[in-house]
C-alpha cells in the first residue's frame, strides 16, 4: 500500500506544479498585455553627482540668452518670477530631472555670471540642430551652436575643469567645479532633433526630409560614441516630440483636411518624427551591443507628449492647439517681443493663466506641461529598458572609469 500512497502523493504534487506554472505564465502575459514593458522594480538606485546635458531649446537653461540676446519677460513668469534664460514660463524637463535627482538646476556652459558647475553643466542651445551649420541652416536662422559644437565645448570644459580642480588650493574654487571622478559617474542627457525636422519642413519636401534622417541618426550615434570615449557611461536619451502638433506648425503650415489627424495635428509631420524616432531607437539598440559597460536609456517623449495632447481636458489643460504667449496668424510677434502693425506697437504678452496651456509660446511647452510630461517619463514607464531615471546608471562595482 505504501507504493500506492507514493503514487498518489507524486500525482498530487505534479498537479500542484502544473497549476503553479500556469499561474506564472498567466502573470507574465498580463504584465505585457498592453504592449509596453513595465518599469523595473529594482531597488538599486543610482547616485548621480552631476548631469551633463546636450540639446536645443527644449532643454536650454540659458546658453542662447547668455551668448546672444537675453530672453525677455514674460518668460519665466510662472516659476522664477523673471526671465531665467529659458523659453518657457517656468521649468523645462531638464529642470525636473535635476529635481528628481536632488541636484540644483544646471548652469548653462556659456553663462559666465553666477554659474556653478559642481553638479554638471548644460550645453544645450536654443535653435540648434544635429546637422552641422551650413548655408541653408544659417539662412533659415538656426543656431550655429550645433551638437558637434556642444561636444567640442564639453571636451574643453572637461579638460580645463580637471586641470583647474587639480591645481586649486582653496575650497571655494573646488566647490564650484565638478570633481574629476564625477565625469564617469554623471548622467548624460540628450534631447535634440526637433529643429532638424523643422528646418526640413521650411525648405524641403517630406520625401527629402525622410532621406536626410539616416544621416542625422548617424551623427547622433557618433555623438554618443564620442561622449563614451570621454568617459560617459550613463545616458538618458529623449526622442523627438510630435512636431505636427505644435501650434506654430499648424498655424504657419496649415495642412489640407486629409492631412489632419483626429487630434488636429499634421499627420505627415508627425510621421516624419515617428520615422526619426524609430531609426534612433534601432540605433540605440545597436549601440548597447557595441559600447561595453554603458547604460543607454531611450525615452519615448513622443508618446508621453502625444498622450497629453490627446486628452488635454482630462489632465486640466485647454485646447492643445492654443498657446499662451505671443501671436501667430494674421501677424507674428514672438513672446516678449514687440512689432509695429499698421502704425500700432503690438507686444507679445502672456495670457492670464499659463498653467492651463500645454504650449507656452506655440513652440515650447509650458511649465505645467513640462511637469506633467516629466512625471510620466521619469519613473521608466516610457523607457527602454524600462527603468526609472534613478536607476539609469552603469554600476561599475570596483572598476573605476576614466
Amino acid at each position: 500500500m505504501d507504493w500506492l500512497r507514493s503514487i498518489y502523493v507524486i500525482g498530487k504534487w505534479k498537479w500542484v506544479l502544473r497549476f503553479g506554472v500556469c499561474l506564472v505564465v498567466a502573470y507574465l502575459i498580463l504584465q505585457n498585455i498592453d504592449g509596453r514593458s513595465k518599469p523595473s522594480s529594482s531597488s538599486g538606485s543610482c547616485h548621480f553627482p552631476a548631469v551633463f546635458n546636450f540639446g536645443d531649446s527644449n532643454s536650454d537653461t540659458g546658453a542662447v540668452s547668455a551668448a546672444f540676446n537675453r530672453v525677455l519677460s514674460p518668460n519665466g513668469i510662472t516659476f522664477f518670477g523673471k526671465p531665467s534664460g529659458r523659453y518657457c514660463d517656468g521649468r523645462l524637463i531638464i529642470d525636473f530631472i535635476a529635481e528628481k535627482l536632488e541636484l540644483p538646476f544646471l548652469s548653462a556652459y556659456l553663462n559666465s555670471i553666477g554659474a556653478n558647475f559642481r553638479n554638471g553643466a548644460n550645453f544645450a542651445a536654443s535653435g540648434c540642430t544635429i546637422e552641422p551649420t551650413n548655408v541653408r541652416l544659417c539662412k533659415e536662422g538656426f543656431n550655429p551652436l550645433t551638437l558637434d559644437v556642444q561636444l567640442s565645448q564639453f571636451e574643453q570644459f572637461k579638460q580645463r575643469t580637471v586641470e583647474l580642480y587639480n591645481q586649486a588650493q582653496s575650497s571655494p574654487i573646488k566647490n564650484i567645479l565638478p570633481r574629476p571622478e564625477d565625469f564617469s559617474k554623471a548622467l548624460y542627457t540628450l534631447d535634440i532633433g526637433q529643429n532638424d525636422l523643422n528646418a526640413g519642413i521650411i525648405s524641403m519636401t517630406d520625401e527629402e526630409i525622410s532621406k536626410s534622417v539616416p544621416s542625422l541618426i548617424d551623427r547622433f550615434a557618433k555623438a554618443i560614441e564620442q561622449l563614451y570615449q570621454q568617459g560617459a557611461r550613463s545616458f538618458w536619451i529623449h526622442n523627438t516630440g510630435p512636431i505636427g502638433c505644435l501650434p506654430y506648425i499648424t498655424i504657419t503650415f496649415p495642412p489640407k483636411p486629409e492631412n489632419v489627424d483626429e487630434n488636429g495635428c499634421v499627420k505627415s509631420y508627425n510621421k516624419l518624427a515617428q520615422e526619426f524616432n524609430k531609426q534612433m531607437e534601432d540605433r540605440m539598440s545597436l549601440l548597447r551591443n557595441h559600447l561595453d559597460n554603458a547604460m543607454l536609456v531611450y525615452v519615448d517623449i513622443y508618446t508621453a507628449k502625444y498622450s497629453l495632447i490627446r486628452e488635454p481636458k482630462k489632465h486640466g489643460f485647454v485646447d492643445p492647439h492654443g498657446y499662451c504667449c505671443g501671436h501667430y496668424g494674421d501677424y507674428h510677434v514672438e513672446c516678449g517681443e514687440k512689432t509695429m502693425i499698421n502704425g500700432t506697437e503690438i507686444h507679445g504678452t502672456s495670457c492670464s493663466n499659463p498653467p492651463a496651456y500645454i504650449s507656452w509660446d506655440g513652440i515650447h511647452y509650458s511649465d505645467a506641461a513640462n511637469q506633467w510630461v516629466a512625471h510620466k517619463i521619469l519613473d521608466g514607464s516610457f523607457s527602454d529598458p524600462p527603468i526609472s531615471i534613478a536607476e539609469a546608471c552603469f554600476k561599475t562595482s570596483s572598476k573605476t572609469l576614466t
